[in-house]
């Protein structure tokens, strides 16, 4: 927990810093110091309230006993299992295959699936996702994730605010500064969620498949789910391509850009750790 708690600030710390320098950038002291008062209050309002903000990117709907019955009596059993909190239970009305995990921690937690993950999976098999996403909040990793979705958003937007209004040439804008903020900043992000994602991922398979019971579940799910979120775009992550390291498979088309910054570890290592657990 101490070293989850450690990531967020280093990685609020490394916002912060990188605003400055965007801000330095693009307008001198003057927008260094607007752009550092900036990443404070992005921070804040990251800590805060960045789960309502992806959860509404998505278009999440909550549900409970009375509207998804079986899902939600799901999220509870394992919740009671894991020893957590009753978190809130969404649905996103996608046909891909997807999952994730979001809140401060595990008494402001949030937990979401998408309709096709419903429809594609035996009961089994969705157990065993929901208990990797339980794993996320006991681990308390689900604050350093969505904050780094957050923040990624953020630094992007800056830094194509920058290629417009660049650093200055005398009275001209200075277009090769504005290229440099806007290449760097973005791929700075991408790092700063590439260190966090995938370590995270392991640590929750194996969470999950001590909550569950069943690693073989989660296992024959992520096959499942890989397999057919391939031929499935998700309209809300490519928009939000900063959000992809939530889910629990890489729900990016391979084309572009953000193809070649997979936050995800190779589905086959995955299944291979969950079986040698059950062996």
């Amino acid at each position: 927990m101490l070293g989850n708690w450690l990531k967020t600030s280093l990685l609020m710390a490394a916002v912060v810093a990188l605003f400055g320098v965007v801000g330095a950038a693009i307008g001198g002291a003057q927008g260094m110091l607007l752009a550092l008062v900036l990443g404070g209050g992005m921070n804040f309002f990251a800590y805060w309230f960045s789960d309502k903000m992806v959860l509404r990117m998505y278009g999440a709907r909550e549900v409970d006993a009375a509207s998804a019955p079986q899902f939600y009596e799901t999220v509870r059993e394992l919740a009671q299992r894991a020893g957590l909190p009753m978190p809130k239970v969404y649905l996103i009305d996608e046909a891909q295959p997807n999952a994730f995990a979001t809140g401060r921690n595990p008494e402001h937690a949030a937990v979401a699936a998408t309709t096709g993950i419903l429809q594609l999976l035996t009961a089994r098999e969705l157990r065993g996702v929901m208990a990797h996403e339980l794993a996320h909040v006991k681990h308390r990793d689900i604050l350093t994730s969505t904050i780094a979705a957050t923040m990624a958003g953020a630094i992007s937007a800056i830094a194509h605010f920058g290629m417009f209004f660049g650093g200055r040439d005398g009275d001209r804008p200075n277009p090769v500064v504005a290229l440099i903020v806007m290449i760097v900043a973005p791929f700075a992000a991408m790092l700063i969620q590439f260190a966090i994602s995938r370590a995270r991922e392991f640590g929750a398979d194996s969470g999950g498949a001590e909550i569950s019971g069943d690693p073989q579940a989660l296992a024959s799910a992520l096959e499942k789910i890989e397999r057919y979120a391939q031929g499935l775009p998700m309209a809300p992550a490519e928009q939000h391509p900063e959000t992809a390291q939530m889910m629990i498979i890489n729900p990016l088309s391979a084309g572009g850009i953000a193809g070649l910054f997979s936050t995800h570890p190779a589905t086959r290592e995955r299944v291979a750790r969950l079986l040698a657990l059950a062996r």
